[in-house]
């Protein structure tokens, strides 16, 4: 479903690119054709992109095929890492090979800050990347924490409030990365503390389920108590957002933090405990909340 209707097509007559068609880019190119959108995606795997055309978006043979065909307009990004953004962009066969110079890079995805400072420096970039997981997605209300210039932050408004409900513009390129990696610095550590106080009542012999409904009437109330919290109660770890991202926006955060001098213990423990999860465990694939495992198992 989308929050758009026949009569609401906000991005009519916008030729809109999309790269990344994964549990939340699927979601947001669905968004942004239902807004009245040409969208035309670019997917790794074949499976995502066909489904995008059944939904009337148009499929692009090649990255720098993309590129040709959207011009000097928008093109998003929601992929995995640092690494996939810079060769999906950059390397050979990439965006760069058929990029107009009045092209519009909007990356969705969570990708390191001084490669986002120096994208920012080669094309017109505006990092974008958002909170609120797949269901956020789904429903078109991510919270979304921009950087770049005022100008380019204005160009890609359209986008974003088509895909998000919460949108904040940080500053120059870069910023909205520094902003996303705040909030998974609490992110990871609230899974990680929901965890322990679930299974630390469940072995006191106290419904996890019951601790769950009560603590969600105090302070302790959180939306990783209320959704991923569930998830452990019912012990449903499928994925929704992988524990290996979780890790990999981890160890972005502790990269960030040693840029600036900035030591925190609590952030050396998160990473260590998701490393164990993701490496020594085996559980990468799992959604994060599934972190409750590490406890479960002790």
């Amino acid at each position: 479903m989308s929050k758009f209707t026949n009569m609401d097509k906000a991005l009519s007559g916008h030729k809109i690119g999309f790269i990344g068609l994964g549990n939340m880019g699927a979601p947001m190119a669905r968004h942004l054709n239902a807004a009245g959108a040409e969208v035309v995606v670019w997917n790794r795997s074949d499976a995502a992109a066909q489904a995008a055309v059944a939904l009337g978006m148009k499929r692009a043979a090649t990255l720098p095929d993309l590129a040709r065909e959207i011009g000097d307009g928008v093109i998003c990004l929601n992929l995995t890492n640092t690494e996939v953004v810079e060769a999906v962009v950059f390397g050979a066969g990439g965006l760069i090979e058929g990029l107009s110079t009045g092209a519009l890079i909007i990356d969705f995805g969570t990708t390191g800050v001084p490669a986002t400072r120096g994208f920012g420096e080669r094309l017109n970039w505006v990092d974008a990347p958002v909170s609120g997981g797949q269901v956020g997605a789904e429903a078109a209300n991510l919270t979304i924490m921009a950087g770049g210039t005022e100008a380019n932050f204005k160009r890609a408004l359209p986008v974003l409030e088509t895909v998000g409900k919460r949108i904040t513009h940080l500053g120059a390129v870069g910023s909205g990365q520094v902003t996303k990696l705040a909030n998974q610095l609490i992110v990871a550590q609230t899974i990680d503390a929901v965890a322990q106080a679930l299974r630390l009542a469940e072995l006191a012999g106290v419904d996890s389920g019951l601790v769950r409904k009560a603590l969600l009437g105090g302070f302790a109330e959180s939306r990783i108590l209320d959704l991923h919290g569930d998830r452990m109660v019912r012990r449903d770890f499928a994925p929704g957002g992988r524990s290996v991202l979780q890790l990999k926006d981890v160890r972005l955060i502790c990269d960030l933090a040693e840029s600036v001098g900035f030591k925190s213990p609590t952030l050396q423990n998160s990473r260590a405990q998701w490393e164990r999860f993701v490496h020594e465990e085996g559980f990468g694939e799992l959604d994060h909340s599934g972190l409750f495992r590490l406890y479960e198992k002790e």
